[in-house]
């Protein structure tokens, strides 16, 4: 790791202005990366920290050109989470905390899992991949359409320090897209006991019972006791 990598030391504020150490203005707020370019991940991770009261600035990946784009090739969402930040808190020097989610189908032997973001063969198109899961699911009756979201959650410190949490939410799929917020599988996900799509919640009524939510909330009281 370079110098020009790490985090500028506090400036020493005792002394100036009273002997009191009441007087001493408070260090900069530790700062914490969320390894992911995607922009609607960094939104959703950042409103739940907030909630979670954590003390740290965060950071996206657009504030570190160069970061590495790492490859998810765990077996697990786990696996690939922690491959993901352990190479952000290496390259950053900072702690990192990153995700790995997907969407697995009853009637698809739980797939697409970790393969979620890529099932229709190109990374990251939303559309084509939920249109594939429906056209794979033409044929299956509303009884046997259960799914369930997946999350995992890990932090990194740069010494190598890990935890992960994870969370689930179990829903079933329905036949046709409904609602534009949210992302993914959203639009065809309707977690048990609602009636909306996760693409028709309020946002904060998502967080509340989401796998993402669930999963960093979990790791929230981690990283204040870690990090903050």
């Amino acid at each position: 790791m370079t110098q020009q990598q790490r985090e500028p030391a506090a400036p020493a504020t005792a002394g100036l202005g009273s002997d009191t150490p009441d007087s001493a203005a408070p260090g900069p707020a530790t700062r914490l990366v969320l390894a992911t370019n995607n922009a609607h991940k960094v939104i959703e991770l950042s409103r739940i920290l907030a909630a979670g009261h954590v003390d740290v600035q965060v950071a996206s990946l657009a504030e570190f050109p160069g970061a590495p784009d790492v490859a998810e090739t765990g077996t697990t969402f786990a696996a690939n989470a922690l491959l993901k930040a352990h190479a952000i808190a290496q390259f950053t020097g900072l702690p990192a905390v990153a995700d790995d989610s997907g969407i697995c189908v009853d009637a698809l032997n739980g797939m697409p899992g970790v393969l979620s973001a890529r099932w229709s063969g190109r990374h990251g198109d939303d559309e084509a991949n939920l249109r594939l899961v429906l056209a794979q699911l033409t044929d299956v009756p509303d009884e046997r359409r259960g799914a369930q979201f997946v999350c995992a959650a890990a932090l990194v410190l740069p010494g190598g320090q890990e935890h992960v949490s994870e969370g689930t939410v179990a829903g079933r799929l329905i036949r046709e897209p409904r609602g534009s917020g949210g992302f993914g599988y959203d639009p065809i996900f309707v977690p048990d006991g609602a009636q909306m799509t996760t693409a028709e919640m309020d946002p904060a009524d998502k967080d509340r019972i989401s796998h993402r939510g669930k999963a960093l909330r979990r790791l929230a009281p981690v990283i204040a006791a870690l990090v903050g």
